[in-house]
């Protein structure tokens, strides 16, 4: 029993002594690098072994032959030990290097590529962190990109939409003070109808503005869709017969659902008025309202002919007019979608457009 008591206090003297050894030299080298630090401990837990067998061995008063032969196993086997654990630290090492240089090249923008998996858990968590956070970046960048190119294309369009009825009055406001009007009634008239469409744009920039900074406030309240229904396509009728259009609607179920009922009398008339708009001489705009599941969907069908499968996905986009096919010059901002899309958001819903066999249909997909 005094023989096994002295072998374990000679093993842990020497795993003392090496391990202690170890500890000192990391604390003596901060900042130290992780390729350092994994090589003491793999040298220390290596050397601590070897140093306890070799303690064990003398303290056994082995003859000189068998001491020799039982250290010369343990060099040879902490040697391979060693060699073997510094090239697994060495993998680790290079593979958290992969990572911090993926991690630089991020910050520059560039996207996130590691050529293999991470060997530990660790570096692999890390590694997927990294992958998605490049992922969000670089979509959050495509989306900055295009909401740049809209704001761009808003403010061209929005000058070119103030330019003319200005210079329009200014020349009308010129010829009543010169006295040269032939009609000044007439001129009255226009004036007001290029006044009234100005504030209309101005209006639909605002909302807008409200509706994506998330400040319009949502007035909640009981609303009848078959009504709101009814309201638009009487509101829209003249617009319709001016333009040769046949316009019908049918609500095939009765839904009230809890929203802001200004806000939807809005998305369903913004819809409608867009379909007449592009919708030809004798085409055929249609409205319909029903259920679907738990959700309460509001579909507009026009005739316009299509949009191209390139620009569906910017229909909701602000400023987005499309093709001279689908754009007749009505002097609009090209705003009435993109309010469409922040209204229905706003109320948790979802809107859309595909393309049909003579048009275009709009849905909306309210919860």
């Amino acid at each position: 029993m005094a023989d096994l008591a002295l072998v374990v206090a000679i093993a842990l003297a020497s795993a003392l002594v090496v391990g202690g050894a170890g500890w000192l030299l990391l604390r003596r080298s901060r900042p130290r690098s992780l390729g350092m630090t994994m090589a003491v401990v793999v040298g220390c837990s290596v050397l601590t072994v070897v140093a306890g067998m070799a303690g064990t061995a003398q303290a056994m008063f082995l003859s000189p032959h068998d001491l020799g032969v039982v250290l010369a196993v343990c060099a040879a086997g902490g040697a391979v030990a060693l060699v073997l654990g510094l090239l697994l630290a060495r993998k680790v090492v290079d593979e958290a290097g992969a990572v911090r240089d993926a991690a630089q090249a991020m910050a520059t923008g560039d996207r996130l590529m590691l050529s293999s998996t991470p060997l530990t858990t660790e570096l692999a968590a890390v590694a997927r962190e990294l992958e998605a956070t490049s992922r969000q970046w670089a979509e959050s960048r495509e989306r900055a990109a295009m909401s740049e190119e809209s704001r761009r294309e808003l403010v061209a369009w929005i000058s070119h939409d103030l330019r003319t009825p200005l210079a329009g009055l200014q020349a009308m406001a010129e010829a009543l003070e010169d006295g040269v009007a032939e009609d000044p009634a007439r001129y009255h008239r226009q004036i007001r109808v290029e006044v009234d469409r100005l504030s209309a744009m101005v209006g639909d920039l605002f909302q807008l503005s409200g509706l994506q900074a998330g400040s319009s406030a949502l007035s909640i309240d009981r609303v009848a869709l078959d009504d709101l229904l009814s309201d638009t396509l009487a509101s829209a009728d003249a617009l319709a017969r001016a333009g040769g259009v046949r316009l019908e609607g049918q609500a095939t179920d009765a839904i009230v659902l809890g929203a802001d009922a200004r806000g939807l009398s809005r998305v369903l008339g913004n819809l409608v008025t867009n379909a007449i708009r592009h919708t030809p001489d004798a085409g055929r705009v249609h409205v319909e309202v029903h259920r679907s599941g738990d959700e309460a969907v509001i579909s507009v069908e026009d005739a316009c002919g299509g949009i191209a499968a390139a620009e569906l996905g910017r229909v909701f986009e602000m400023a987005w007019r499309g093709n001279q096919a689908r754009t007749p010059g009505d002097g609009r901002a090209g705003l009435g979608l993109a309010i469409v899309r922040g209204i229905v958001t706003a109320h948790q819903g979802s809107v859309s457009v595909a393309n049909t066999a003579d048009g275009c249909r709009f849905e909306v997909r309210l919860p």
